[in-house]
C-alpha cells in the first residue's frame, strides 16, 4: 500500500468506529493525514486481546503515527475482568506488535483517563497530582499507563489523560446524552445520581483537535492532561438545558445510581498541555449542549 505522496502520514486509530474515533477521522483527514483502516474496506474494529490479529493489522496498515482509544469506558460495565484484559493487556498487546512491526514510528498516543486521580484534594488536578483511583476503570488505565512506561525507551509514547467529554453521537449509556435525551423527548421525569458531582466537560471536536495537534507536537515520553479547566456539576447541565429546550422536568434523584466510591470533584489543568502545543480550542459547554439538544430533536423527528 503506497503512501499518498500528498498526506502528512499514515495513522492507525485503534476505536475507529467509536464515538471519538468518528470524530477523530474527519479532523485528521481534514489535517491531511491518511487515516489507516484495520481492514481494506471494512470493519475497523478488532480484538486487542489477539496479539496474532494485531500483528497483522499492523504489518497491513504500516503507520506512521498511531492514537489509541480502543477500550472499555463505561465505569458502569458489569465484569470488572474486562476492564483489564482490554484497557491493560490489550494494549500491552498492542505495543508489542508496534515494536516488532513498525521500525518507523513517529507517535504514538494513548488514550487514558482522568479518572486515576481519583478524588483529588488539589482544586485543579495537574499531572503532578498523584493517582489514586477509585474503581476498576481507572485502575485498570493506571495499570496501562505504569505497562507503557516500560517502552518508553523503545517507543516515541505520549500518554493523555482525557477529562470528561461529550458530544452529538455519544452513546445514552453515558451521563450527559442521557440528560440531553430525555429533554429533547420532553420526558416528564429524568432518574440520576448525585447532582453535586463537578467535572471538567469538554466537547469530543475539542479533545480530538488535541490529539490532532499531538502528532507533531508535544515530546514524547510525556503525560498531559485534555481538559478545559473549568467544572460543571450535573445539576449546572441540567439548568442549561432547561433555558435551551424550555422543558423543566423533574429529576429524581435514584440511589442505585449513587456510587459509593463515586468521584465527587474533578477539574484539570491544562497548562502542560498549552505549553506543549499552544492555545486550546475549546468550546463553551453550554453551546456543546445545544448542539447535542438539536442533533437529537432532529434525530428525533426523522424517526416519527
Amino acid at each position: 500500500m503506497a503512501l499518498p505522496s500528498d498526506t502528512r502520514g499514515r495513522v492507525f486509530v485503534t476505536g475507529l468506529s467509536g464515538f471519538t474515533g468518528r470524530h477523530l477521522q474527519s479532523v485528521l483527514e481534514s489535517a491531511g493525514y491518511s487515516v489507516c483502516d484495520s481492514e481494506p474496506g471494512g470493519r475497523p474494529d478488532f480484538d486487542l486481546t489477539d496479539p496474532v490479529t494485531l500483528d497483522h493489522i499492523v504489518k497491513r496498515t504500516r503507520p506512521d503515527f498511531v492514537i489509541h482509544l480502543a477500550g472499555i469506558s463505561f465505569i458502569a460495565h458489569g465484569d470488572a475482568k474486562d476492564f483489564y484484559l482490554v484497557n491493560t493487556v490489550g494494549t500491552t498487546n498492542l505495543l508489542q506488535s508496534l515494536y516488532r512491526n513498525c521500525a518507523s514510528l513517529r507517535r504514538v498516543i494513548l488514550a487514558s483517563s482522568a479518572n486515576v486521580y481519583g478524588n483529588a484534594s488539589v482544586e485543579l488536578v495537574a499531572e503532578s497530582t498523584p493517582a489514586a483511583p477509585v474503581n476498576d476503570y481507572a485502575c485498570s488505565k493506571l495499570a496501562m499507563e505504569f505497562v507503557a512506561r516500560t517502552w518508553f525507551d523503545r517507543l516515541p509514547i505520549i500518554i493523555t489523560r482525557p477529562f470528561n467529554y461529550t458530544g452529538p453521537g455519544q452513546p445514552h449509556h453515558f451521563v450527559v446524552p442521557k440528560i440531553v435525551d430525555h429533554f429533547a423527548r420532553n420526558a416528564q421525569r429524568i432518574e440520576l445520581g448525585n447532582l453535586d458531582i463537578v467535572r471538567d466537560f469538554s466537547d469530543v471536536r475539542a479533545i480530538v483537535d488535541v490529539y490532532c495537534r499531538l502528532l507533531d507536537g508535544a515530546t514524547v515520553g510525556e503525560t498531559y492532561n485534555v481538559c478545559s479547566n473549568q467544572g460543571h456539576s450535573l445539576q449546572w447541565i441540567i439548568d442549561c438545558l432547561t433555558q435551551i429546550s424550555g422543558h423543566s422536568p423533574c429529576i429524581e434523584v435514584n440511589p442505585d445510581f449513587v456510587r459509593e466510591n463515586d468521584v465527587t470533584r474533578l477539574i484539570g489543568s491544562n497548562e502542560k498541555l498549552v505549553r506543549a502545543i499552544g492555545p486550546l480550542r475549546f468550546v463553551n459547554f453550554s453551546e456543546t449542549l445545544r448542539a447535542m439538544y438539536e442533533a437529537r430533536c432532529g434525530a428525533s423527528l426523522q424517526a416519527l
